[in-house]
């Protein structure tokens, strides 16, 4: 047995080349005050050409030092730095035929790069630093990545990161480099754009070009997406769509992604290299998007796309395929027959046009999916790109059984989304161990030629980006046992080592408490109809979008949520005192801002949750818990116009206009309130606190109430929440209470009550009776009487495993008792801890003892990540048994109804919630020690918890607490 992924490890980011002090045989980039000077071929590509200049300004944004950058021509008595492409660059080819440099192990690769310090390069020199690339974006990654080891952060621009000064800079010697990427294509989506990009890019770089289309991303925006995207090594580019047309916005848009050297493609909605905007723009034939009704003028659309991609020599990807206007399905149906021809019809076009040869892919998106479930096959160099579910679960992977196809598969996934069950676009929800799941899952299933990624605006999604490309580059350097490790590198790359510790831990619990649940969906709570079968029918899932999901009332769960992210700000708060001047917009941006202002949303739900509750029952302290939540709301409207206003000197003006508080208000906003963002007419809407507040008019006469007559159990297992007496004043005049036990070892105090108050419920567990006992409580106050049943249990068992009290065992997964097979840790993939995924082996299997205060039958709850069914079968299943009972399997897959191609209400449920919880019923035969058994079915399962009910377990969101095990703290 073995359980994998509980060791350490050093961070597997590279050769550090880059010295700041001299030291034996290193050669001096920049030294007392003078720089290397830079040559490049001008027969080199002009990508190359271009990127020496962002060399020589980043030498001397890090040193103070203005070094030269020359064409061709030597320096004369200076040792230089030569950058340059094999075979491209005679300067680089010199150096090769004149043995002084051996690139037998780059030359012909993709995007491989060798950076050396080598002597006697050519005639006259006596000593140089070479940057040769095996093609153009080999030498670009070799610059820009020098750039990074020297102290300049990728998000320089987008971040406002500066770079530490350091007035020496030299490089080692030994052959460098940063070997050949795993996925060939690699980038991003720039989509869901508006209101943050398409509010601030036309004021920040300038209107679009296309006459009446003035929101249009224009070169200038997109020269700055190009140079982040080859700082963070990605090649691949689907630009913004939302009203957007990429070629058309800017006539040198093209130009300027061929002058970079980026890749260009078109999202699964637009084929044949021209977005969907184009065809808005300028319909023709009979106007519709409909290859059965409007064929001709379709195919000579796409026919000019393909022209065009030729005339002007664009690198690209080619999409194939066809989806409905509006990223929808078809109009025409979902035959196999007209996707076929839709196919054929494209690929009929790039022969005519000598461009068959080009890369293509088909994207299996949404209903696309079924295709490929029905059996059509896209020719075999077609690259089939399979996606998640637009929440991080993969859909469909490659099934080994299958032929290899020479055009292999590729990934399309999710940071941000526009869609059922709700959007979220506002901040980074990305839990970075669950990512690392799903990609590693991806590309050890063969998924390897193309990756890319929705990130919205691409700024807000720096962190999850920035790793989903470096994973991409070299999977097996991010284990998940280097997670910790590539998170504090990510620090450091922007905040410096000595304050990297500390950041890496505040982003790394933000991801996890993020991932709990998206902040636009803090006002929806997600029920089952009990009267309905959940498995077939999706009216049996129940929204509504004016209640919390946390319970107010169990396990003191509202409080929970909420105290976490309040004492993660308070670390950000404290963290924010240490960071210097200089780096304070950067902190802002990269850490601050999203981590205190969710915890201001967080803060601001429980008070207004709360108020909509006290109302109902008459407290005094409604109006109270009122203002504080028009209070944090005005928290949160500062930190936006502080982020539009002040930040960075105004930089990001119209940056956070992103609504996140007023979702689910169709009478404001209309039917697709349920889901969309706040807008009409396409326009965003300012933000609002939804549901309403409350206020109640308080009579000055004292009246008491009790908020609850029956208490959770006591006990000396119990773990959770301390158990009290809630007593709260109807009016504004104070009065006293008394709270009366019939029983000398229970106790609770008396006092006054303003407007309410808690009173503590204890018991002396040496007195106590053993077994179970009802204690009632008297509580007297402002003229009345209230009886509170205090349930208590005493148990006489010896204790073995966890505990049961208050009627339920909860135990999370990787608190086994003992593991058989071979299972791999999760950290922190959990709402509440870690999870565990079987790897195979006999009987693989996870045990956990317990000890049961009660017999009969009891519920037991699997609370696993929200996965899909990747493989072909007919779901996700696993097991579970109770002593030596027959294991009962579960599909998870049907038993939720779930359904991620059709993507139902069940589907949307298991998203929303980010967990799959399903159940079974076991029969305890007696009081006393047990052994609950988890079994693995399939491989693909990540369980998380299991909650034992043997009778009191109340709705929750996260479920119970872990309950108490014997002999742990």
């Amino acid at each position: 047995m073995s359980v994998r992924g509980r060791a350490g490890g050093a961070a597997g980011q590279g050769s550090d080349y880059i010295a700041f002090a001299a030291g034996h045989g290193n050669f001096p980039l920049v030294e007392r005050g003078k720089a290397a000077p830079i040559v490049v071929s001008a027969a080199d590509y002009a990508g190359v050409i271009r990127v020496v200049d962002d060399l020589q300004a980043d030498v001397k944004k890090v040193s103070g030092a203005q070094t030269s950058v020359t064409h061709d021509t030597l320096p004369n008595g200076r040792d230089p730095v030569i950058v340059g492409t094999i075979g491209k660059s005679p300067l680089i080819d010199r150096i090769v035929a004149r043995g002084k440099l051996d690139v037998s192990g780059v030359r012909g690769k993709w995007e491989t790069t060798i950076e050396q310090v080598v002597d006697d390069p050519l005639p006259g020199v006596r000593r140089a630093f070479v940057i040769a690339g095996s093609d153009q974006r080999g030498t670009i990654y070799g610059a820009y990545d020098v750039s990074k080891k020297i102290g300049v952060s990728p998000w320089s621009f987008w971040d406002d990161v500066p770079a530490a000064r350091h007035d020496a800079l030299y490089v080692r010697p030994g052959r460098h480099s940063q070997g050949t990427p795993a996925v060939k294509y690699r980038g991003f989506f720039i989509n869901d754009e508006n209101p943050a990009t398409g509010t601030w890019a036309p004021q920040y770089f300038g209107p679009g070009k296309a006459p009446g289309y003035p929101g249009g991303l224009n070169a200038a925006y997109y020269a700055k997406v190009f140079e982040t995207m080859l700082r963070l090594k990605a090649n691949y580019l689907w630009p913004a769509v939302w009203g957007r047309a990429f070629a058309e916005d800017d006539p040198v848009n093209h130009a300027t992604a061929t002058l970079y050297g980026v890749v260009m493609g078109t999202s699964h909605e637009a084929p044949m290299m021209r977005g969907i905007e184009e065809w808005n723009r300028h319909p023709t034939g009979t106007g519709e998007w409909s290859f059965l009704r409007n064929a001709d003028a379709i195919k000579a659309y796409w026919r000019d796309g393909i022209e065009r991609m030729r005339d002007e020599n664009i690198e690209g990807v080619i999409t194939l395929g066809m989806r409905g206007n509006g990223d929808t399905g078809l109009p025409d149906g979902d035959g196999i027959g007209l996707m076929s021809d839709i196919i054929d019809s494209q690929r009929q076009i790039l022969r005519e046009e000598g461009m068959i040869d080009r890369p293509q892919v088909q994207t299996l998106y949404k209903e696309v999916q079924r295709y490929w479930d029905q059996g059509y096959r896209s020719p075999d160099d077609v690259t089939v790109v399979f996606c998640d579910d637009n929440w991080g679960n993969m859909r469909k992977l490659p099934d080994p059984a299958l032929p290899a196809r020479s055009g292999g598969y590729g990934m399309y996934y999710h940071f941000d989304y526009v869609g059922d069950g709700r959007n979220y676009k506002w901040a980074d929800t990305v839990n970075l161990t669950n990512t690392w799941e799903q990609l590693h899952l991806a590309y050890a299933s063969g998924v390897d030629r193309l990756w890319m990624v929705n990130v919205g605006d691409l700024k807000n999604e720096e962190l999850p980006t920035q790793f989903f490309l470096d994973y991409a580059w070299n999977p097996a350097a991010v284990p998940v046992t280097k997670l910790d490790d590539w998170t504090r590198a990510y620090a450091a790359q922007n905040f410096g080592d000595k304050l990297a510790p500390a950041v890496a831990e505040i982003l790394d619990e933000y991801g996890r408490l993020q991932s709990r649940r998206k902040p636009e969906l803090l006002n929806r709570r997600i029920t089952v109809d009990p009267a309905k079968n959940l498995a077939t029918d999706p009216a049996a899932v129940v929204y509504n979008d004016q209640q919390t999901p946390f319970s107010l009332e169990a396990y003191g769960e509202m409080d929970r949520v909420t105290d976490d992210w309040l004492r993660l700000a308070g670390k950000a708060e404290r963290l924010r005192a240490k960071v210097p001047a200089a780096w304070q917009d950067a902190f802002y941006q990269l850490l601050y801002y999203q981590v205190k202002d969710t915890a201001i949303v967080y803060d601001l739900r429980r008070a207004e949750f709360t108020n909509i509750l006290y109302a109902g029952q008459g407290r005094a302290a409604t109006n109270q818990l009122a203002d504080r939540a028009e209070a944090l709301f005005a928290q949160d409207q500062a930190m936006s116009r502080y982020y539009n206003t002040v930040l960075a000197g105004g930089k990001w003006a119209g940056w956070q206009t992103q609504p996140k508080i007023g979702y689910g208000n169709v009478e404001r906003y209309g039917p697709n309130a349920p889901w969309q963002q706040p807008e009409l007419n396409n326009v965003a809407l300012p933000d609002e606190i939804f549901p309403y507040l409350k206020r109640v008019t308080v009579p000055s006469a004292a009246s008491m109430g009790v908020a609850a007559t029956t208490l959770p159990q006591l006990s000396p297992w119990q773990s959770g929440p301390d158990r009290y007496v809630e007593i709260y004043n109807k009016g504004t005049t104070p009065f006293p209470y008394r709270i009366s036990s019939p029983v000398p070892w229970l106790h609770v105090s008396s006092g006054t009550v303003s407007q309410q108050v808690r009173a503590k419920v204890t018991v002396d567990w040496k007195r106590a009776p053993a077994g179970s006992t009802s204690v009632p409580l008297v509580v007297t106050g402002a003229g009345s009487s209230v009886v509170v049943t205090v349930p208590v249990s005493n148990p006489a068992l010896r204790p073995a495993g966890f505990l049961e009290a208050d009627g339920y065992v909860a135990m999370e997964a990787d608190h086994y008792s003992r593991a058989v097979g071979d299972w791999q840790l999760l950290p922190g993939i959990g709402k509440t801890g870690n999870g565990l995924t079987p790897l195979g082996g006999p009987g693989a299997r996870l045990e956990y003892t317990m000890t049961l205060t009660s017999s009969g039958p009891v519920r037991v709850s699997a609370f696993l990540s929200p996965r899909n069914n990747t493989r072909p079968t007919d779901g996700l299943k696993y097991a579970i048994s109770v002593d030596g009972a027959a294991p009962q399997a579960v599909n998870i897959t049907t038993a939720t109804g779930a359904n991620d191609t059709t993507m139902n209400r069940q589907w949307a449920r298991n998203t929303s919630e980010n967990i799959n919880v399903t159940t079974t019923t076991h029969l305890i035969d007696r009081p006393g020690t047990h052994t609950l058994t988890f079994w693995m079915v399939d491989p693909t399962v990540i369980v998380q918890r299991l909650v034992v009910d043997t009778g009191g377990v109340r709705n929750s969101y996260l479920g119970p607490p872990e309950s108490k095990r014997a002999g742990h703290a």
